[in-house]
């Protein structure tokens, strides 16, 4: 993929393989630093993120629970977005991206908790993928609300929150 950049920006793609990032300035100096924004990427480190997180939290009864309940909703995200790319209609595509948004909100809670407890030494790197949770909730609730909005040929107000 090094090198391909420049290449990368002259072809022509689909929607869907676009680049979400709107500034173009962005985008060319992500392609100079033979970098792109990809999700599905971004999701894998946060899935290896959790994976590791996981590991560090002691090997008792509370820890295993909050742990093997974390892991379960954390690396869910990756597989349930993959299924989301390979929908079906838009209304497939918007429920397994609804999966992926409840996945990544009990995450959000799971990591709190463990925080909170705490279940950590140091609670650095939970703050760290605590922090990436919320910027993907942020993604996918946008998501959401454009699929929606997209759906009924307007601005849609939801009946359910996307924000939380």
């Amino acid at each position: 993929m090094r090198g391909q950049g420049i290449e990368l920006m002259q072809r022509s793609t689909l929607n869907t393989q676009r680049s979400t990032l709107k500034a173009e300035g962005i985008v060319q100096k992500r392609f100079e630093k033979n970098e792109r924004f990809d999700l599905e990427d971004r999701l894998l480190r946060y899935a290896a993120g959790v994976v590791r997180l996981v590991e560090k939290i002691p090997n008792s009864r509370s820890g295993n629970h909050v742990g093997g309940q974390f892991l379960r909703s954390g690396t869910s995200v990756l597989p349930n977005h993959g299924e989301a790319q390979a929908a079906e209609s838009p209304g497939d595509f918007l429920h397994k991206m609804r999966i992926c948004l409840k996945e990544l909100r009990e995450s959000r809670r799971w990591l709190r908790l463990i925080v909170e407890v705490p279940l950590l030494k140091d609670p650095s790197e939970a703050n760290k993928l605590l922090d990436e949770t919320e910027q993907l909730i942020k993604i996918f609730a946008a998501s959401v609300r454009t699929t929606l909005s997209k759906m009924s040929g307007k601005t849609l107000v939801s009946d359910f929150n996307v924000e939380r």
